[in-house]
């Protein structure tokens, strides 16, 4: 693409760049429980992020590999985390898990979005390592 076309891209398809980069931010994290980023496992896909730039609002909403997957908490916190460290401190990250996909979604949902247990979660070493283990850069 030459300078003309992304500027042209970018005047036409505004949000479509903020997606975009979004997916970017997310696409190489690791599912706690198998060699694959959430990407590749279609955990997450560039249909499934929302932004509203105006608004300063990222919403991510994932589908678990499986109805019962038990890491589900900690996918949702490792897209968050990620999020956080990357965009500007403006914009108000909700991930979701997407309806109908997982047994305990309302569960899911409400944890991932409490600040009280996000801070709760971000403070126990434990889950820490294992966030920060999924969000390492693979150089495979």
């Amino acid at each position: 693409m030459n300078l003309f076309e992304v500027a042209h891209f970018v005047r036409e398809k505004p949000m479509k760049l903020y997606i975009l980069t979004v997916l970017h931010h997310i696409r190489d994290i690791k599912d706690p429980e198998h060699p694959y980023s959430l990407e590749e496992l279609k955990v997450i896909t560039e249909d499934a992020i929302e932004v509203d730039d105006n608004n300063s609002h990222v919403r991510v909403t994932f589908t678990p590999t499986v109805e019962h997957c038990s890491m589900a908490t900690v996918i949702g916190l490792c897209l968050r985390v990620k999020l956080i460290r990357c965009l500007p401190p403006r914009y108000k990250v909700d991930i979701r898990v997407a309806p109908g996909t997982h047994a305990t979604e309302a569960a899911v949902n409400k944890q991932l979005n409490d600040k009280e247990r996000v801070a709760a979660a971000l403070e126990n070493p434990n889950l820490v390592d294992m966030v920060d283990e999924c969000l390492a850069p693979s150089y495979a």
